[in-house]
């Protein structure tokens, strides 16, 4: 899950598309590499209780002293861990990084892959060290934006971004395409930029465009699962992530025989990096992110 704009919402899908793949039963891993561990305090954890994200970067073999079971198993039948956020994983986030230092995650994530149908893994808000250390562990990226000016700039250079990472370091790495995140069909504005990005990027325009919902904020703030949360807004929005994960798992060709039907319930009362602007001079070597 990435981005090259900030305030687009790239954890918000994250989360979404987190219960969306819980919801239907897949195995599935969420990686917080954002320093900022939003997705940490969305998913139940209590990081103190593991270790983390900074010290796996440090020492791959650690990696599963550093995955937790994430609070929303309590409240449906599935399987869903976290692989544990911290604010000092910025420390990682140099701007010239050895290959090495960018194989770290893709080591680590090699060890405990076979334990799950999906990997998510929710990138930095930079393109230094730590989201193309998230690149080169990734089959997919998938580039959140949103239907303004500067965000259908910044899509543009995640495209090309990725393309460099692909050439110089991930053959496999592949864009999945460019999710529309806070759309409001009633704005002009809106609209317009919709039809730019359609114009521009073609197909890798996905569909459906995910609204604006105060529910998403809710359930964040919650830390339970969209899909679990009760209101027909909420169970709209996690339409639309049952949507995208239908994408996910063509694109990554997952067996849909591991998927069990799709389930929801509302709870007792309760229940691919955003990153700074892109130069011309972002040329993959064993120097760059």
């Amino acid at each position: 899950m990435s981005s090259l704009k900030g305030g687009v919402g790239k954890t918000t899908v994250a989360l979404g598309l987190a219960s969306a793949a819980f919801s239907r039963g897949l195995r599935t891993l969420v990686v917080d590499l954002d320093p900022q561990s939003d997705v940490s305090t969305g998913m139940d954890v209590n990081p103190e209780e593991y270790s983390n994200i900074s010290q796996v970067l440090e020492k791959p073999q650690t990696v599963r002293a550093a995955i937790a079971p994430s609070g929303w198993n309590k409240h449906h039948e599935g399987l869903i861990h976290l692989l544990v956020g911290s604010p000092s994983a910025i420390n990682f986030d140099v701007p010239h990084p050895t290959i090495r230092e960018i194989w770290k995650l893709e080591e680590a994530l090699a060890i405990v892959e076979a334990d799950y149908d999906l990997v998510i893994i929710d990138c930095a808000p930079s393109l230094n060290a730590l989201t193309r250390t998230a690149w080169a562990a990734s089959d997919r990226v998938l580039v959140v934006t949103e239907p303004g000016f500067f965000a259908v700039a910044a899509a543009d250079r995640a495209l090309r971004a990725i393309e460099e990472v692909r050439r110089g370091i991930s053959p496999r790495l592949e864009p999945l395409g460019i999710l529309i995140n806070r759309a409001r069909p009633q704005s002009t504005e809106h609209q317009f930029r919709i039809k730019e990005l359609k114009d521009l990027f073609g197909s890798l325009v996905l569909s459906p465009q995910l609204p604006e919902r105060t529910s998403l904020q809710q359930t964040q703030g919650a830390a339970k699962p969209v899909h679990l949360w009760p209101g027909e807004t909420a169970q709209e929005m996690a339409g639309y992530f049952d949507e995208v994960l239908d994408q996910v798992v063509a694109s990554a060709n997952i067996d849909a025989g591991v998927v069990r039907p799709t389930t929801r319930r509302t709870v007792d009362s309760a229940f691919v990096a955003e990153e700074e602007p892109v130069g011309e001079d972002t040329a993959v070597t064993d120097a760059d992110q």
